[in-house]
C-alpha cells in the first residue's frame, strides 16, 4: 500500500486491523470472519500516544514485537517465529524502508529481490497475509506504478498494489485504488474521509 505522507495509510490499516481482530465485516462485506490475531510493526508512530488511540475497537488481538534491543528487518527469523507462536493471520510492516535493514538498498533490484523472496516464503509457510506500507517518490507526472519509493522490482514482486491519494479540491476525502492485482481481478476503488471533525469514515465505492 503506497501513498504520500499524511494520506491516511496507517489509519486505514489500523481500521482494517481493528475490524479483523474483532471478526467484523470489512467494507463492502455483509458477514465477518473468525477474529484474527494481527502483528503490527511501525517505526513512525508511537504505540501509546498514536497507534493505540487510533484503534477504536479493542486491540487485544493486535500485537507488536519488542525490537528495542535489536531492530527487526524483513530478513529476521523472529518475524516467522512470532507469526507461528501467535497464529497470526496478518502482518503489517509500516513503513517498508524501516524494516529492510542496513544491508538492503531498496533502490537496487539485486538486493530487493532476495529479501522479498524470503518474506514471500514466510507468508507461504505460515499462511499469514503480509501488508507492506510504503511511501511515494517525487516523480510528479509519472505513471502511478512507477511512483513507489525504491526499485521498480518492489512493485514487480508484490502480488497486489494499492494506492491512497487525496481527492483534488477535497482534502478530507481519500481514494483507495487497486493499481496491480496478479492473482485476481482488481478491486473497485473505495473512498474514505479523514478529518478533525468526523475522524475516519467509510464513503464506499468511488
Amino acid at each position: 500500500m503506497q501513498g504520500d505522507p499524511g494520506e491516511g495509510k496507517t489509519m486505514l490499516m489500523l481500521t482494517l486491523a481493528a475490524l479483523l481482530s474483532k471478526g467484523l465485516p470489512l467494507p463492502g462485506q455483509d458477514v465477518g470472519t473468525e477474529p484474527a490475531k494481527i502483528i503490527f510493526l511501525t517505526a513512525e508512530d508511537g504505540l501509546a500516544d498514536t497507534v493505540k488511540p487510533r484503534l477504536v475497537q479493542d486491540c487485544e488481538r493486535i500485537l507488536v514485537i519488542d525490537d528495542s534491543d535489536t531492530p527487526l528487518t524483513i530478513l529476521d527469523e523472529r518475524l516467522e517465529m512470532a507469526i507461528l507462536r501467535e497464529h497470526a493471520k496478518l502482518l503489517i510492516l509500516d513503513p517498508l524502508q524501516a524494516f529492510l535493514g542496513a544491508d538492503v538498498d531498496m533502490h537496487r533490484a539485486n538486493e530487493v529481490r532476495p529479501a522479498f523472496r524470503r518474506l514471500a516464503g514466510v507468508a507461504e509457510r505460515t499462511g499469514c497475509a503480509i501488508v507492506i506500507v510504503g511511501h511515494m517518490n517525487k516523480m510528479q507526472g509519472a505513471k502511478g506504478i512507477y511512483r513507489g519509493l525504491g526499485s521498480i522490482d518492489i512493485t514487480a514482486v508484490v502480488r497486489s498494489l494499492l494506492f491512497i491519494g487525496k481527492v483534488k479540491n477535497d482534502p478530507t476525502t481519500r481514494v483507495l485504488i487497486h493499481e496491480k492485482s496478479s492473482l485476481a481481478p482488481p478491486g473497485k476503488s473505495l473512498a474514505f474521509s479523514l478529518g478533525d471533525d468526523c475522524g475516519f469514515q467509510w464513503i464506499g465505492e468511488y
